[in-house]
């Protein structure tokens, strides 16, 4: 007997570990391992966000995309209606200077 539910959870499931792909191989091709997040609509792909923890000052940005589109279709077996690169700069100057 299949309990209600379970095919979502097996979706869940296989979405985080097609994100620990993705994100392993970005770490090497990037040399920095990012987040990968996700989002599923009715079965279908919408959205994977790859936020480093970094600017890669030694990666051409059109590169980097390119890397994480493929590796996101080669991962999830599917094409993601959108993927978002994302980095992160850190606290602003301002913020910094407050918490002192």
């Amino acid at each position: 007997m299949r309990k209600i539910g379970c095919g979502a959870v097996d979706a869940l499931v296989d979405g985080f570990k097609h994100a620990k792909a993705v994100e392993t191989d970005l770490a090497q091709t990037a040399g920095v391992r990012p987040t990968v997040g996700f989002n599923w609509h009715n079965g279908r792909l919408t959205t994977v966000s790859v936020t480093f923890s970094k600017l890669l000052d030694d990666k051409l940005l059109r590169e980097l995309a390119e890397a994480a589109r493929a590796a996101v279709g080669r991962e999830f077996k599917q094409r993601a209606d959108n993927v978002v690169l994302s980095f992160s700069l850190g606290p602003t100057a301002t913020t910094a200077a407050q918490a002192q």
